[in-house]
C-alpha cells in the first residue's frame, strides 16, 4: 500500500515539476490555474472585473459599437492594471443604468 502512494507522489511531483520546466526561460507566461480563472471570468462575467475586450459581450453590443461608446464616454467607471482597462460590471451596469434615464 505504501509503494502505491509513494508512486503516486512521485508521478503528482513530475507532473508539477514539468508543468514548472515549461515556461522555464518566458517568465511572462501565466500558470494553468491562472488561465483557467481568466477564461472563466471572461466568459462567464464570474469576477467583478471585465477585460476592456470583453465589455461588448456584457453590455450586448457589437465591438464597434462598444468602442464607439467608451470613446464618446472616457468618464464609464474603469481602472488601468498593467497597462490594460478593465469595467467593474456593477458600476458598469449602475453608469449604464443612469445614461439610459
Amino acid at each position: 500500500m505504501d509503494f502505491i502512494f509513494l508512486g503516486l507522489g512521485i508521478a503528482a511531483a513530475g507532473y508539477f515539476i514539468g508543468r514548472g520546466l515549461e515556461n522555464f526561460k518566458n517568465p511572462d507566461a501565466t500558470h494553468s490555474l491562472g488561465k483557467m480563472w481568466d477564461e472563466q471570468a471572461e466568459d462567464g462575467f464570474s469576477n467583478y472585473l471585465i477585460p476592456e475586450k470583453k465589455v461588448h459581450h456584457y453590455i450586448g453590443l457589437s465591438k464597434e459599437d462598444a468602442r464607439a461608446l467608451i470613446n464618446e464616454f472616457p468618464d464609464i467607471p474603469h481602472v488601468k492594471v498593467n497597462g490594460k482597462v478593465y469595467y467593474h460590471r456593477q458600476k458598469l451596469r449602475q453608469w449604464l443604468g443612469e445614461k439610459g434615464s
